[in-house]
């Protein structure tokens, strides 16, 4: 007899079992974009308007998936791009995240929003290969201080925000209606520093809203290149302009992302805009994509 489980091949399989088995707020928090949602459909729909252009007659024997990033070598093109709270879905949260990533040789970014420290993160998963995604405070010492400690504890690469000028979502009218989610939402100890309030606290928000720095720059940029020694990445370039701005300052890579839909509704798909910003880059810097890939042929 056929086993009665359902199978979990595809990403759409995992969102299915993930509808019905998590919390209201959690399936809000992780399935909504912002807005009406445009910029989240559009990522995926856009993927469905290319074709695979083939070529026959070739030996293809042996497949080589492998595929080198930031000079480290990952056993197939997909990585982990930084999403909080893990715990929501799993106990073990990004802990079990980066166990995941390091058994299957790819790489994970770790978001600053992550409800385990970096530096557990970076024990649970030794032979993983980690990079940190980074938001920056007003205060920089508070910003040298997760870069160090990112340093310190292994992480090979620093993946800048830089698509989220305001630290707000503009209309999620089901996740704040909810009374229960600040049951269901866990501490982020990368961003507690000894003067914020209690998680979860009325004035927890507000400390953190006004803390973040809000705008950032290209100066700022240029700061977190000259305060690490790791290689640095901007998460959230659109533009061939701004992408052509990002290798004058000297950046390692560009993550074409629009944020999961989950900033400004209305941004153009990232697979659109990817050919744009690899012919304005060259040879100059790394490009990544992410947002919208949900199977084989996407990638």
């Amino acid at each position: 007899m056929a086993d009665a489980s359902p199978e979990l091949r595809r990403v759409e399989d995992f969102q299915r079992a993930a509808e019905q088995s998590l919390s209201d707020t959690a399936w809000w928090y992780y399935g909504l974009g912002d807005g009406d949602n445009q910029t989240l459909r559009d990522n995926c729909d856009s993927f469905k308007r290319y074709r695979v252009l083939t070529r026959v007659l070739r030996d293809v024997t042996t497949v080589d998936t492998t595929v080198t990033v930031l000079g480290i070598k990952l056993d197939f093109p997909v990585a982990i791009s930084p999403t909080a709270h893990h715990k929501m879905a799993h106990p073990d949260g990004e802990l079990a995240t980066a166990r995941a990533a390091a058994a299957s040789h790819t790489g994970m970014v770790l978001s600053p929003f992550a409800n385990h420290s970096l530096e557990d993160v970076a024990a649970a998963a030794p032979d993983g290969t980690l990079w940190l995604s980074l938001v920056l405070f007003k205060n920089p010492e508070r910003n040298k201080q997760l870069l160090q400690r990112a340093e310190r504890a292994g992480f090979r690469a620093v993946f800048l925000t830089v698509d989220q000028p305001r630290f707000e979502y503009l209309k999620r009218p089901q996740w704040n209606r909810d009374k229960n989610k600040s049951t269901t939402f866990h501490s982020c100890p990368n961003v507690m520093f000894p003067d914020t309030p209690p998680y979860g606290s009325a004035e927890y928000r507000s400390h953190m809203y006004a803390a973040l720095k809000q705008p950032m720059t290209w100066d700022d940029v240029t700061w977190v290149k000259k305060n690490t020694k790791l290689p640095v990445v901007l998460k959230g370039i659109l533009s061939a302009e701004d992408a052509m701005e990002a290798v004058r300052r000297g950046v390692d890579g560009i993550l074409v992302s629009n944020h999961g839909g989950r900033q400004l509704d209305g941004v153009p798909a990232t697979i659109d805009v990817l050919p744009d910003i690899v012919s304005a880059v060259g040879d100059k810097a790394e490009v990544y994509l992410d947002g919208g890939v949900r199977t084989g042929t996407d990638v």
